[in-house]
């Protein structure tokens, strides 16, 4: 018989917000593979808890991944938790689950504490639709373009960032997307946990005040990509609108059904148009 793995969210600062199912499944299973040991054994010490730990964090995560499937096919039920919060989320716990489909083993998640869900329902900003970036690459070039990519994204978007990396990440948050309301969320759960809100310049202005990790949640665009496009689509002449779709390949009728879609008219007065410049 094939042995479960189980997703066991954590506190993220509040060892209340531990659940009864987490708790009884970290009491149930054979073995506990933890982000780190020395981190998980805290919190197994509190709940009187004694199982078997190993070590499961990003640098060794395909290499036990491996070892933990071979125990899940012996039959063991194994438990992944991450120091704080939800295993996979900006934390190790994707490999192992691949690995456990493509071996048909069952994968059981353990909801609980998730910091970016409880910065965003706290935030005062759009719960509708959100995009979840996670940490932005420490190379600043490929960090910049993460930032290009996202400028004229119109849901909420939030980032992890780690405190000595706050200040210029809001730096270019600043250049590339704008001055735009954001939200910085701290110590979510902890005695000391706050929410500070305002524009990007004026939070800049305070920013030596500002220590600790953070969760950052940004105000979506107002325009987005499209709306862009079709702007300079309506800045262009027709020529210039008929030659951009013209090198895409597409056929005349279908170009001028485009155009006419593009810039809120009637067909036949863009093909009109043509006729008279002919």
């Amino acid at each position: 018989m094939l042995g479960k793995l189980y997703l066991v969210a954590t506190p993220i600062g509040n060892l209340e917000d531990i659940t009864l199912r987490a708790l009884r499944i970290l009491k149930e299973v054979d073995i506990i593979a933890a982000e780190d040991t020395r981190h998980t054994l805290g919190l197994l010490n509190h709940f009187e808890i004694s199982k078997p730990l190993i070590s499961y964090y990003k640098q060794n995560e395909k290499i036990k991944s491996n070892f933990l499937i071979e125990k899940l096919l012996e039959g063991k039920d194994i438990a992944v938790v991450s120091d704080a919060g939800t295993p996979g989320i900006s934390d190790p716990g994707e490999e192992i689950v691949k690995c456990a489909i493509e071996n048909n083993i069952e994968v059981i998640p353990i909801p609980g504490a998730c910091a970016l869900i409880n910065a965003l329902i706290a935030s005062g900003l759009s719960t509708r639709e959100f995009c979840f970036i996670g940490f932005l690459s420490s190379i600043k070039k490929d960090k910049r373009e993460k930032l290009e990519d996202l400028k004229y994204e119109t849901r909420t978007l939030i980032l992890y960032e780690a405190p000595h990396k706050l200040k210029g990440t809001l730096e270019n948050i600043l250049e590339i997307l704008g001055d735009r309301k954001i939200v910085l969320a701290k110590e979510i759960t902890k005695i000391h946990e706050y929410f500070i809100r305002n524009n990007v310049s004026s939070i800049l202005e305070r920013i030596d005040e500002i220590k600790g990790e953070f969760v950052i949640l940004i105000e979506g665009s107002i325009e987005s990509k499209k709306d862009i496009e079709l702007i300079k689509m309506n800045e262009m002449s027709l020529e210039e609108h008929y030659n951009l779709y013209e090198k895409q390949g597409f056929t005349k009728k279908d170009i001028i059904k485009k155009i006419a879609k593009d810039r809120n008219v009637n067909k036949n007065e863009v093909y009109q148009s043509f006729l008279n410049k002919s």
